[in-house]
């Protein structure tokens, strides 16, 4: 947690120890970025107002460098437009202080398996991509047109080629892919973040 206040760190410290949770302190947001990085799931409990980086900012700057960080927000001086533009921008909650103790256990809660879903999500996006990288740029192509839902006569026509030959192209894609089927492919491709190929005019 980031809080500039020292006897509000050690108490929600304690608490979230107390409630099975590994819980680091910083005074600051500059400490936070300073610190070392850990690839597990993460929440954030963070103070709005602190000297230095506030809050929000420290959520921007996370957000751009694609963290994995889920953010509870908890300030003393909570106004509705901030707390909107944090939930805008994916805050799990925004407590006002003095709140109560299972409140912010809930939210940690919540933002840990927000946190572990977005990592599981980006692990099986790494993979995806891994597997693509192995495609020809033939394979690619084919790949492309596959998941816009082309059939390998249209695809042919489009690459200028032979239908047979689309057909062990597509045949190597599913197999370097281990896919056994079109819709395989598709959430395959979504995983990686494969746009389809542009529908022919």
């Amino acid at each position: 947690m980031v809080d500039d206040d020292e006897s509000v760190r050690r108490a929600l410290g304690r608490l979230l120890k107390s409630a099975g949770y590994a819980a680091e302190t910083f005074a600051s947001a500059e400490d936070y970025l300073a610190r070392e990085i850990f690839e597990g799931p993460i929440c954030l409990v963070l103070d709005v107002r602190m000297p230095g980086l506030k809050g929000p900012a420290l959520q921007e700057a996370l957000e751009e460098h694609g963290a994995c960080e889920q953010i509870v927000f908890i300030t003393g001086h909570g106004d509705v437009p901030t707390a909107t533009r944090a939930m805008k921008k994916g805050a799990v909650d925004f407590l006002t202080k003095p709140f109560d103790d299972e409140e912010l256990i809930e939210a940690v809660k919540r933002a840990l398996e927000r946190s572990k879903e977005q990592l599981r999500k980006r692990r099986e996006r790494r993979e995806a991509r891994r597997r693509i990288e192995k495609l020809t740029p033939r394979e690619f192509e084919v790949l492309s047109f596959v998941v816009m839902g082309l059939l390998n006569k249209q695809i042919a026509a489009e690459l200028h080629t032979a239908e047979k030959t689309i057909k062990v192209h597509r045949g190597r894609v599913m197999r370097k892919l281990g896919a056994t089927s079109v819709p395989d492919l598709v959430h395959f491709s979504q995983r990686a973040g494969v746009s389809p190929a542009r529908k022919p005019a």
